[in-house]
C-alpha cells in the first residue's frame, strides 16, 4: 500500500512538472509569435505609408519577388531547421516576419487605417478563441491535418491562377475558404504543439524545446497572418 501511495505521489509530481513545463512552453510560443507580429506590423506600416516606397516596390516587377519571398523562406526554414541552432532559427523567424511585413505593406495603400485596425482586432479575438479551444478540447483533431494541408495547397494554386484571371468571384471563394481553412489550422496547430510537447517531455532536450517553440510560433503566426488577410478582403474599406 505504501509503495502504491509513493508511486501515485511520484506520478502526481511528474504530471505537475509536465503541466508547468507545458505552460512555459506555450507562453514562449505565443511570445515569439507576438514579437513576430509586431515586426510585421512595424515593417508593413513603415513601408505602406510611404507612397514612394510603395510605388518603387509594387509598381515594378519587384513586387513578385516581395510577394513570393515569404513562401520561399518558409520552405527553406523547414529544410534548414535541423541544421540551425535555436538562436539561428529564432533570427530566421524574425527575418521572415519582417519579409512578410514587406510583402503585405500594400494594404496601407489600399485599405483605410481604421478598417485595418478593426480587422486586426476581429482576427485577434477569433484567433484567441480558436487557439484556446484547440488547447483545451479533449477531442482529438489530429485527423484534420492532412485535409487542411491539402486545402492550403489548393488555395495557393487558386490564388496563383487568379493572379492572371483577376476574377472577383474566384477571389471571394478563395477568401471564404481561406478563413475556414486557417481557422481550422489555428485549432489544429495549437493542439499539435501541446501534444508534441507532452510526447517529448520525458527527454526535455533544451535545444529541441527551443526549436519546437520557434516552429510552433511560426505555424501560429502564419495562421494569424492568413486569417487576417482573408478577413481583410471581407471587412476592409478601400481608400
Amino acid at each position: 500500500m505504501a509503495q502504491f501511495q509513493t508511486a501515485r505521489a511520484a506520478a502526481g509530481v511528474r504530471t505537475a512538472e509536465i503541466d508547468e513545463g507545458l505552460r512555459a512552453h506555450m507562453n514562449k510560443v505565443y511570445g515569439l509569435m507576438s514579437v513576430g507580429l509586431l515586426l510585421t506590423a512595424a515593417v508593413a506600416w513603415g513601408v505602406g505609408t510611404n507612397d514612394a516606397m510603395v510605388s518603387a516596390i509594387f509598381g515594378t516587377p519587384l513586387k513578385w519577388v516581395v510577394m513570393f519571398a515569404p513562401l520561399i523562406m518558409v520552405f527553406a526554414f523547414g529544410a534548414m531547421i535541423n541544421r540551425l541552432s535555436a538562436a539561428g532559427a529564432q533570427l530566421f523567424f524574425y527575418v521572415f516576419a519582417s519579409a512578410m511585413g514587406l510583402s503585405i505593406s500594400y494594404i496601407f495603400a489600399v485599405y483605410t487605417g481604421f478598417s485595418i485596425a478593426q480587422t486586426f482586432l476581429i482576427t485577434s479575438i477569433a484567433f484567441a478563441g480558436l487557439s484556446l479551444w484547440g488547447y483545451s478540447t479533449k477531442r482529438d483533431i489530429s485527423g484534420w491535418g492532412s485535409f487542411l494541408i491539402m486545402g492550403v495547397i489548393g488555395l495557393i494554386v487558386a490564388m496563383v491562377v487568379n493572379l492572371f484571371l483577376q476574377s472577383p468571384a474566384i477571389m471571394f471563394a478563395i477568401s471564404a475558404l481561406g478563413v475556414l481553412i486557417f481557422a481550422g489550422l489555428t485549432a489544429y496547430d495549437t493542439q499539435r504543439i501541446k501534444t508534441e510537447y507532452i510526447a517529448h517531455s520525458q527527454s526535455m532536450d533544451k535545444e529541441w524545446l527551443a526549436k519546437s517553440a520557434i516552429m510552433g510560433a511560426l505555424s501560429l503566426y502564419i495562421n494569424f497572418i492568413n486569417l487576417f488577410m482573408f478577413l481583410l478582403s471581407f471587412f476592409g474599406n478601400r481608400e
